[in-house]
């Protein structure tokens, strides 16, 4: 096949051809980037490139909180419309027109509503690109780039998969953001200014602390991907994240700490919430490839499996006394609340030392 040669359309044609044929049903996953690159042994770059190849054919759409579906007959938009046209004439024809009817099929669609790059000559392209490129905005940008990051994960974000995404080519996106390095610091400031901190500020120290920590954890749930762009030896200067530590230092000033102890009590905290919170996009992830949550994945494991690997009492005396306890929470919501009371219990007694 001539497309033989082409990782990305390679890949593309065989998630094409479960779809038509049906082995991928309307509101299944399709496989992930990173379920891609490890079935196909390709780079996550090729695997972003075959998921936005089947968008534009208007066959998938992404869905937050779940990943890339297969589009359904009964799926809102003009998308779905194009998407059942585009399974009507594949179903009919041989895999290779079926392929062929889909690509036109899929570039007709981006000219109409997203003026692909991948359907360059034809004359609606090049409209809905130009009236892309004047509607463009930073704020446009962020916040396609938020919902790819959401959606997908970050592994799946890059300045042409934006673009894509919008439109429009993707050197139009450097007129208003210089790289992807500011991108994520935009997209990160964007994020905390979602939910702003509460007002007025608590009068307790303890509850002050405690409530910049909760926030910080629901924003960190919203936007799993969030987490692993933090980072406390390097911190990028996004005003709206620094808010929380100035809430957190402000919270902490007055009870006889010194400077050096109220900033390491807030960026300790911070970084408690934000290490646990890197977890979000992980499970995601791993739920996202094996469909199992993680209850599921442990109820498949199976006492025969913990039985094999972990039932040496000699070996794991601990392990083997808390298995014949009660069940134990280790969620992330548990440890979070754990952790939490703990860190704040201790900078009470440092407060304590101080007083005496």
């Amino acid at each position: 096949m001539a497309e033989s040669g082409n990782p990305s359309e390679r890949i593309a044609a065989e998630l094409r051809r479960r779809i038509v044929a049906g082995e991928l049903a309307p509101g299944e996953r399709v496989p992930s980037t990173r379920r891609i690159t490890r079935e196909w042994g390709v780079a996550m770059a090729t695997a972003t490139k075959v998921l936005s190849r089947l968008r534009e054919e208007g066959l998938v759409r992404a869905v937050p909180g779940v990943g890339t579906v297969v589009v359904g007959a009964k799926a809102p938009g003009a998308r779905t419309a194009g998407a059942g046209a585009a399974g009507e004439r594949a179903a009919g024809a041989s895999a290779g027109g079926a392929r062929a009817g889909g690509a036109r099929a899929g570039g007709e669609r981006a000219g109409e509503a997203q003026g692909s790059s991948g359907a360059s000559g034809v004359p609606g392209v090049r409209r809905a690109r130009a009236g892309g490129d004047r509607e463009l905005t930073r704020e446009r940008i962020v916040a396609t780039a938020v919902r790819v990051a959401d959606t997908e994960g970050l592994a799946a974000l890059s300045m042409r998969r934006v673009a894509t995404d919008l439109g429009v080519a993707t050197m139009s996106l450097y007129r208003h953001v210089p790289g992807k390095d500011e991108l994520l610091r935009l997209m990160m400031d964007v994020a905390f200014g979602e939910q702003p901190l509460p007002e007025p500020p608590a009068s307790h120290w303890r509850e002050g602390l405690e409530a910049v920590a909760r926030l910080q954890w629901r924003i960190y749930r919203r936007h799993p991907w969030l987490a692993s762009t933090m980072s406390f030896t390097r911190p990028v200067l996004a005003p709206d994240a620094a808010l929380h530590t100035e809430r957190s230092m402000a919270a902490l000033s007055g009870l006889g700490l010194s400077w050096e102890e109220i900033a390491q009590a807030s960026v300790a905290l911070a970084a408690f919430v934000c290490g646990l919170a890197v977890h979000f996009e992980r499970e995601a992830q791993a739920e996202q490839d094996s469909g199992l949550s993680a209850d599921e994945w442990m109820d498949r494991l199976g006492d025969e499996d913990h039985d094999r690997l972990m039932s040496d009492p000699e070996r794991f005396p601990m392990f083997d006394a808390m298995n014949r306890g009660p069940e134990i929470d280790l969620s992330l919501e548990a440890l979070f609340e754990f952790g939490m009371a703990r860190m704040l219990d201790g900078i009470e007694a440092a407060i304590e030392r101080r007083r005496a």
